[in-house]
């Protein structure tokens, strides 16, 4: 996990597993207990398991105290009849020179959680922010100067590497999770580091907030209104991108041709998916501004950015990443399960698996049960299109143009030894499934280097 250390880890997804019931983001603060209290009761008669994930960051002297009290509160529930399950990590923050705090540790929380959820074979963790959140959300984007997507805030649902974070009170007052805690008389911890000004978002709600909801006392929920029709707005400029994009670029090689044929601010929003998709790191607006100014000549050129560097050759643009440090080797994934679509992490391999519900081209999902992920050896056979003669993959990757700093990534074989899927190449075509039968396309995209 990027800047963090944890006390476990997982290196192969299980997130294809059958769900055995959900997660909830459990630090003992106010808002996480009302949450996984009101989950708890829900869930009491449908012999749904409700799983507590309680990430214990160290920041605080008191951080032992809140684990003690989350795993003591745990326990009460369980007696009085609730269906809760309590489980904790620890991580260990390593923060770099000019890294963020705030960012470091919203990071690890998130991977850990993350672990713990896998561990426990559930898909769904539950997060409790609520109205107020997303507002604060808003204003500190605004603040950033953000483009919509930022202004968009927080999702309610979203799907990362095969676990679906969810919050269900976005729509809820923070008034109405302080009713709930009053009403059911729950008890819960304060974090003292939310009266720390340090944090921007601290300064926001210690010395803006009051003052805002004086002068405007339905601020919380026109703020959050605001970020919902920024979600549309953002979800529409997208999809306009994808649609651009499908047009401009073939096995992540970006054509610059049909790129200036975009108007520019097409043309922005498809570069800022190409890269986001190709593993660049973040681009600054000043980054993307000179991309826009320089890309269109047609000279080979190379542009450094975060995680690697760009490439134009013969009116192509290219992501090349940076070779990954050896200091922290991490060990490759060998098997893998898919029964569904996802984005399917794989660390080892330095890239993401994604899957997508297709009605053809894909792989029958009967072949996808029990994959066995390889590296190149030699002497492997792919066929790429129905009708032509099988080739070896140097051959193949040399017909397809694919440079050789591009043929990273695993090999999935099926459980009988076939060779399914090569990055860069796609689905061997003596694969693919009947027209109908259910079937699953695969993609690869590599991971941004740390």
């Amino acid at each position: 996990m990027s800047g963090s250390r944890a006390t476990a880890a997982t290196t192969t997804p299980r997130s294809a597993e059958p769900p055995r019931g959900l997660a909830v983001a459990y630090s003992g603060g106010r808002d996480s207990t009302a949450l996984l209290h009101a989950t708890l009761v829900a869930a009491r008669e449908t012999g749904l398991a409700v799983h507590a994930l309680h990430v214990h960051h160290g920041l605080s002297a008191h951080a032992d105290a809140w684990l003690a009290h989350c795993e003591a509160q745990c326990r009460r529930w369980a007696r009085r009849g609730l269906p809760v399950a309590f489980h904790s990590v620890r991580v260990q923050l390593a923060c770099r020179p000019g890294d963020s705090l705030e960012a470091v540790a919203r990071t690890a929380r998130y991977a850990a959680l993350r672990t713990l959820a896998v561990e426990q074979g559930v898909a769904l963790v539950l997060l409790a922010h609520h109205q107020r959140d997303q507002a604060e959300t808003l204003l500190l984007q605004a603040l950033r100067g953000a483009g919509v997507a930022g202004l968009a805030g927080m999702p309610a649902s979203i799907e990362r590497d095969g676990i679906t974070w969810a919050r269900p009170w976005l729509g809820h007052s923070r008034v109405a999770v302080q009713a709930y805690v009053r009403r059911h008389r729950l008890r819960h911890i304060d974090d003292d580091s939310n009266d720390d000004p340090r944090f921007a978002r601290n300064r926001l709600r210690l010395q803006v907030w009051p003052a805002l909801q004086a002068a405007f006392p339905q601020a919380e929920g026109t703020l959050a209104d605001a970020a919902r029709w920024a979600q549309q707005a953002a979800a529409c400029v997208a999809d306009l991108a994808a649609l651009d994009l499908a047009g401009c670029a073939d096995g992540g090689v970006l054509s610059l041709a049909a790129w200036q044929r975009l108007g520019p601010h097409r043309a922005v929003q498809v570069l800022r998916l190409w890269l986001r998709q190709a593993g660049a790191g973040a681009v600054t607006a000043a980054e993307l501004e000179r991309l826009m100014a320089e890309l269109p000549a047609g000279a080979p050129a190379r542009w450094p950015v975060k995680g690697g560097e760009l490439r134009r050759y013969r009116g192509e643009l290219r992501f090349v990443a940076a070779p990954s440090s050896p200091a922290d080797p991490v060990e490759r994934e060998s098997t893998l399960v898919l029964r569904r679509g996802g984005r399917y992490r794989l660390p080892g391999w330095g890239g993401v698996l994604v899957a997508e519900q297709v009605r053809a081209g894909g792989v029958p999902t009967a072949l996808l049960a029990a994959l066995s992920l390889q590296p190149r050896r030699g002497g492997e056979q792919f066929q790429g299109a129905a009708g032509r003669p099988a080739r070896s993959l140097k051959k193949q990757y040399q017909a397809a143009a694919v440079p050789a700093w591009a043929r990273g990534g695993p090999l999935l074989y099926g459980g009988n030894g076939r060779l399914l899927f090569v990055p860069g190449l796609g689905i061997d075509a003596r694969v693919l499934a009947a027209p109908g039968e259910p079937q699953l396309a695969l993609r690869w995209e590599p991971l941004p280097p740390d």
